[in-house]
């Protein structure tokens, strides 16, 4: 357990934050974290330009614009942009794994490789667009941000149809992946059926470097899971990050349905931003019925009998029965029959995730108690995760259950009002685990102490 002293209320508590998000700050970008993360990861950085708004509104916009710099040609953004001056040991599969997939991909930025061949969940253009609420909560920078947001879209808009084209070729409304990576929740149980059926063909030399940054080894993902992972990335780079070959030779092959609700607030909100920028009335019909494909797709990975939403291995061709808070899409998406959506939130409040007595604070664990596989210290297979609390919470507040979301923040605010910016938390005890001052747990802490207004609300 850490000791060190809590905040003594809410300003110190963003004070807190704040120098997190400073101290991480690279100059244009930040570090997910000081030690085990070095790099600009993708989602991350969303999440993270969100919380700098709150202080800086433009270094905030910053934070986007720098990793959208790296977009491929295809539109895909890449799930990490390499820091040039992290020492080689720092992080393993570092740029020179991806290197010659660089040389051989044509649409990557930039040769040799700064980025990673994968992509992750496109939380950017609800970062987009908080930064402008953000900015006009605070009275501050409007023309900046509307500046800013009319720069970016056409990135964001290629980013969205490379997800909803080389993603989905099947035009079923739901994202695929080709690597537990990229859906930044890695070593949930959703991916172990998928990955034991990938076969390791080569014998693999490498060293974990994950394992050096953790004060607790057990927590990070097993070494038979992440020789897998390293296989995956092997052949990945092999087919030169082309999306074709990997889509038909890659034995791991699923539809998130996870990444599928994220794309689809994510293009509600990227809708509202082409209405202020004024883009084309072609593209908002495109967003429309990507929202509704989007839509339709998640309604058909429903289940009845665990009432929860389900991802799909395609290789299988089976849904994926894992009982994780992934499968709260549709409440992420807010979409979905009325009778799926009071059952998910059956099923949210019960003893299987939210409602589990020996919680320390009634918020979701990432892996349900219930689950075989659940580990409450191992890395997304119990921990709960703060990013993940916002993500609910914003969704909630969109979706009109103002009082739920309310509820959801205040018990999220509590679990990280240790002041360490844990990765993420005992569910049981409310240790932080993980690593430390990390970015994105800061940038939610200062999101949620900017509405505090929402505590009078609350039953």
């Amino acid at each position: 357990m850490d000791t060190m002293t809590p905040p003594k209320d809410a300003a110190e508590l963003a004070a807190r934050a704040t120098a997190v998000l400073e101290g991480n700050d690279m100059g244009g970008w930040t570090r997910a974290a000081p030690n085990l993360y070095p790099h600009q990861w993708s989602w991350d950085s969303a999440f993270i330009a969100i919380g700098i708004a709150h202080y800086d509104v433009g270094r905030a916009a910053e934070e986007l614009r720098c990793l959208l710099g790296h977009q491929w040609a295809t539109g895909k953004v890449p799930h990490i942009v390499f820091n040039p001056d992290a020492p080689p040991e720092s992080y393993f599969p570092g740029p020179e794994h991806w290197a010659s997939a660089a040389l051989d991909a044509p649409e990557a930025p930039s040769k040799p490789a700064t980025t990673s061949g994968l992509c992750q969940p496109p939380v950017h253009a609800i970062a987009a667009k908080r930064i402008l609420e953000v900015a006009d909560g605070r009275g501050v920078a409007r023309a900046g941000a509307l500046a800013f947001l009319r720069e970016v879209y056409p990135k964001l808009f290629a980013w969205h149809r490379y997800l909803a084209t080389h993603r989905d070729p099947e035009e079923s409304g739901l994202v695929t992946i080709y690597h537990p990576w990229e859906s930044g929740t890695d070593n949930s149980p959703r991916w172990s059926g998928p990955l034991d059926r990938v076969e390791v063909e080569e014998k693999l030399e490498y060293e974990r470097r994950d394992l050096q940054h953790v004060a607790d080894p057990s927590e990070r993902p097993t070494q038979a899971v992440y020789d897998r992972f390293i296989w995956l990335v092997e052949l990945i780079t092999r087919s030169g990050c082309d999306d074709a070959v990997t889509y038909a030779t890659s034995p791991f092959l699923v539809k998130d349905v996870l990444m599928s609700a994220i794309l689809v607030r994510a293009n509600e909100a990227l809708l509202e931003i082409s209405e202020l920028v004024g883009a084309p009335e072609s593209d908002r019909d495109v967003m429309r019925a990507w929202i509704s494909r989007g839509r339709r797709g998640l309604e058909g990975c429903w289940d009845p009998g665990l009432g929860l939403c389900l991802d799909y291995d395609l290789r299988a061709g089976a849904p994926i029965e894992a009982r994780t808070v992934a499968g709260f899409a549709p409440l992420v998406a807010g979409a979905g029959p009325a009778d799926q959506w009071r059952e998910l939130l059956r099923t949210f409040d019960s003893a299987q995730f939210a409602g589990h007595p020996g919680l320390r604070w009634p918020l979701p664990p990432s892996t349900s108690p219930a689950e075989p596989l659940f580990d409450p210290r191992r890395y997304w297979r119990g921990p709960v995760w703060p990013v993940i609390n916002w993500l609910l919470w914003w969704s909630l507040k969109r979706s009109g259950e103002g009082a739920r979301a309310a509820r959801l923040r205040r018990d999220g605010l509590a679990q990280i009002s240790d002041g360490t910016f844990g990765e993420y938390y005992e569910p049981f005890t409310g240790e932080s685990l993980g690593s430390r001052d990390q970015s994105w747990t800061a940038a939610v802490a200062l999101d949620w102490l900017a509405h505090q207004e929402e505590v009078s609300e609350e039953p």
